[in-house]
């Protein structure tokens, strides 16, 4: 289902960054992992993303900052990592080398990587954006655990609404104290809000997405309730 989302106005963003920061400071900046799909049906989103990953620097950029790691699969067990980018312009270039190609889910490999990444540095949040999960759900759900005790919350955002991939994702996301959303190609505004709330998530908590939240739409506001 497609929700209207309602704009922030320039005074009301004004008025979220002026609240924010007055919240307790975070040390350092957030860490959050951006790991996509880039199998074969994933190009049309792929390309959306590269656009819409320049929200979440922009939501953050006076909250403290954020720095955004992108992980991403494809191929016959083709997974790659990039380095920490703290701004958007070089994520993005990174992002349009990138052609997707056929291949099967890989997402137990960004669960164990999110796991390791946050023994070198904290990582705040994880986000996926995918349409298919084709590995066993118990493995993943083991996994799932593994990053609630680690306190990195997965947040799933799921294009298609396949509904054996709603089911292990939603699951997946609640195991973690995170959270799931549905989206399609033609949402990208909706889109853009969950990213950019994830991002104010990474960077400055819950008080700060909480904040942001009272300006935007339903499936933001639902983002935040099933955060734990």
């Amino acid at each position: 289902m497609s929700h209207e989302l309602t704009p922030s106005s320039a005074t009301e963003v004004a008025a979220f960054l002026k609240e924010v920061n007055t919240l307790p400071a975070k040390t350092g900046q957030g860490r959050l992992i951006f790991a996509l799909d880039a199998t074969a049906s994933r190009q049309p989103t792929w390309d959306q993303a590269c656009e819409l990953q320049d929200a979440m620097f922009e939501a953050v950029s006076q909250v403290g900052g954020l720095q955004v790691q992108l992980v991403w699969y494809r191929g016959q067990g083709e997974f790659k990592t990039s380095r920490w980018f703290a701004t958007a312009d070089p994520l993005r270039q990174h992002m349009v080398q990138v052609r997707c190609l056929g291949g099967l889910t890989q997402i137990r490999r960004v669960l164990d990587h999110a796991a390791r990444e946050s023994k070198h540095h904290p990582v705040n949040a994880l986000v996926f954006i995918g349409d298919c999960v084709e590995e066993p759900p118990d493995e993943l759900y083991q996994r799932g655990g593994q990053l609630a005790l680690l306190g990195i919350p997965l947040f799933s955002f799921h294009e298609g609404g396949e509904l054996g991939a709603a089911s292990v994702l939603r699951e997946l996301s609640s195991l973690t104290g995170g959270a799931y959303c549905p989206f399609d190609q033609g949402s990208a505004a909706q889109l853009k809000a969950l990213l950019s709330a994830v991002a104010i998530y990474a960077a400055g908590g819950r008080a700060a997405l909480e904040y942001f939240s009272h300006n935007q739409g339903k499936i933001v506001k639902q983002l935040v309730h099933q955060i734990k």
